[in-house]
């Protein structure tokens, strides 16, 4: 299923504030949300609003609620802002947990105060990997790395607070607005041989265009699910080998020239999933339609220009 068909068919009577507006997912949210006519949305950014500062969230509450008032608008709020250098975040504790714990409680606090609903963009990382199936929502957290550990604690002060809210979980994003494996491994295709990538991690590569259509359709109706966690990725799974070779595939070049190799041989500061993959049947269950396989979003992905640098 495409972004557009994710979006038809849900009610426009939404205001929707994205933090971490002027990212990766925050930009094609706000695209999708304008698309599909919610009745105002605002990208909310450093130096505009900043997550970990509580005077600046309440003053961007207060002004959401205030417009939402004014045209009998539902207020939302997707938190898509998030320190993602995940080997960084090894060293950069303070930082990482600043923004990716913190940040969301001060949040989520503010959407309480204001009877806010409250989207909180979440990861794979606060799994440890090891499970030999889809990661559930129920499943037991147990992140191996401090950027997980920031993103599951983050999690946890998000569904202590005193508001309506989801969690969603989402794994291997890339998009057109900023770096990502995908745009890597075509710079790489322009510039190497060949290429070197682990072929014993495995997930599912998500757009972010169709994780936002997604996220966009959960606020308009998001007073007609129950809150709790969420899991949201384009469907199917391969390793990171795979979608290397699907790229270069995509790009018209060899795909044996890309070559497997294993985590062990390719050593990175933060440990990472050998087991990516979500299990997404709480996402149907709850009545929101499937993202497409990975493979037909990423031809889709570089049809629609996510190569081309719009940074």
């Amino acid at each position: 299923m495409s972004a557009e068909d994710l979006l038809a068919g849900s009610s426009i009577s939404t205001a929707l504030l994205v933090t971490g507006g002027h990212g990766q997912l925050g930009r094609d949210l706000v695209d999708a949300a304008n698309r599909h006519g919610f009745g105002f949305v605002t990208a909310a950014d450093l130096p505009m609003l900043d997550i970990t500062d509580s005077t600046s969230v309440r003053a961007g509450l207060t002004s959401l609620v205030a417009r939402a008032r004014v045209d009998a608008l539902r207020p939302v709020v997707i938190n898509a802002a998030a320190y993602t250098a995940v080997d960084a975040a090894e060293s950069d504790v303070e930082r990482a947990y600043g923004v990716n714990a913190h940040g969301p409680a001060v949040l989520a606090e503010a959407c309480a105060e204001h009877g806010v609903h409250l989207l909180h963009v979440s990861t794979d990382y606060v799994f440890d990997g090891d499970a030999t199936a889809p990661y559930r929502p129920e499943d037991e957290t147990a992140p191996r790395s401090r950027y997980g550990r920031s993103k599951l604690a983050g999690e946890l002060a998000v569904l202590a607070a005193e508001c309506p809210a989801h969690v969603v979980r989402t794994a291997w994003l890339y998009g057109a607005h900023g770096g990502n494996f995908v745009r890597t491994m075509a710079r790489l295709e322009r510039s190497r041989e060949t290429v070197d990538v682990v072929d014993d991690q495995r997930g599912s590569p998500t757009w972010t265009a169709d994780l936002a259509a997604g996220l966009v359709g959960l606020a308009a109706a998001a007073d007609r699910v129950p809150p709790g966690v969420l899991h949201c990725v384009n469907s199917g799974e391969t390793t990171w080998f795979g979608l290397a070779q699907a790229v270069f595939t995509e790009l018209g070049a060899d795909p044996s020239r890309v070559r497997p190799t294993t985590t062990a041989d390719f050593t990175r500061p933060a440990p990472r999933p050998a087991n990516s993959v979500l299990d997404t049947a709480c996402w149907t269950a709850a009545g929101l339609p499937a993202l497409r396989p990975w493979r037909d979003a990423l031809s889709a992905a570089v049809a629609a220009g996510v190569l081309v640098d719009r940074s």
